[in-house]
């Protein structure tokens, strides 16, 4: 049984206080405590009486915690944070953008997508994170550092193959009695799951979606991402517009810029034609390598070349230079320094 009160929604809470004997708005304390004044023992939650903390303790409910094996900074500013689990490590991402501090939050231990560009697809897969381990990474970096605006499920890991776990921690993260931090302000990056896209879309919280898609065809997709062997772009985009629908949300599209794969002028100009109808835009992102990938990046001038050719076709295009790849923090680089153990 699962004994974490961090990895418990509010109304999760209410009932174990319930079962307990205890007024339900207790509940209420517990949660703040945990989410807000950031709690990491039972002890800690001090509106409770002394005699239901032991109660709780008794019962075994505990406040779960990640270790931090390491912190690194890079010279333009972003912080990489490495948490050290039963199974395995996972790394977390803060970047400063003005008054913007966003953090990128990892999902699972290792991956199971295979994507070709990408180090932490290189990592074995060991196990899903709880919701608990999930917003823990938040809880950690806004107490280090202050208070996080924007979060991005962009780290190792597919969210949407964790689905519950996201989705509850998404419910943690948004409740107003907790971080309150705007939906609008949370992204869930995925390499193409359909169905859970579809998914997601009857939630009741339903955050910004990016879709990571780096190629206009399924031949040269699925050389990149074997999951689109199982997801054909065309089935991943009518899953897109079935979302952007239901939630009347813009799109990202992600893609990574490969040199002599997916950089050249006939891409751009397909894409256009592949993305029509889609309220969208799309963010070009340098490669960033990894010990042993087998591609290299595209250089700077073929990228602005490509994004040209979208935007006088109007797709709105973001340019993403790389930031943290001192500290191999960049997109694509989670878990490349320890690759080779």
């Amino acid at each position: 049984m699962n004994q974490d009160l961090k990895d418990k929604t509010l109304d999760e809470l209410e009932q174990i206080v319930a079962d307990l004997g205890r007024k339900k708005y207790l509940a209420q304390y517990i949660f703040h405590f945990i989410h807000v004044e950031g709690a990491t023992e039972v002890s800690q939650i001090t509106p409770l009486s002394k005699a239901f903390r032991a109660q709780l303790l008794a019962q075994g409910y505990r406040i779960s915690n990640l270790d931090i094996l390491d912190k690194l900074t890079d010279k333009d500013g972003t912080i990489k944070y490495v948490f050290a689990l039963d199974a395995g490590r996972i790394e977390t991402v803060l970047l400063h953008d003005g008054q913007r501090r966003t953090l990128c939050v990892s999902t699972q231990v290792g991956c199971t997508m295979d994507c070709r560009f990408c180090a932490t697809a290189q990592i074995p897969f060991q196990r899903n994170l709880t919701a608990a381990e999930i917003v823990d990474q938040v809880n950690i970096a806004q107490s280090d550092g202050g208070r996080i605006s924007n979060i991005v499920y962009m780290g190792m890991g597919e969210p949407l193959a964790n689905y519950a776990a996201v989705v509850k921690s998404l419910r943690m993260l948004n409740h107003p009695k907790g971080k309150n931090i705007g939906i609008r302000h949370i992204t869930i990056s995925t390499c193409g799951l359909a169905p859970a896209i579809r998914k997601l879309a009857g939630e009741a919280v339903c955050p910004r979606l990016a879709v990571s898609l780096n190629a206009p065809t399924d031949t040269l997709r699925t050389r990149l991402m074997p999951i689109n062997a199982k997801y054909p772009i065309a089935g991943l985009l009518a899953a897109v517009r079935f979302y952007q629908s239901r939630t009347r949300q813009r799109i990202t599209f992600e893609y990574v810029m490969i040199k002599d794969m997916n950089d050249l002028a006939e891409h751009a100009k397909t894409l256009p034609k592949l993305l029509e109808g889609v309220l969208c835009n799309v963010n070009l992102i340098e490669h960033n390598p990894y010990l042993g990938c087998e591609f290299a990046a595209t250089s700077s001038t073929r990228i602005r070349q490509f994004a040209s050719i979208l935007d006088r076709a109007g797709i709105e295009t973001t340019v993403r230079f790389r930031m943290g790849r001192g500290i191999k923090a960049a997109c694509g680089q989670l878990g490349a320094g320890w690759l080779n153990e």
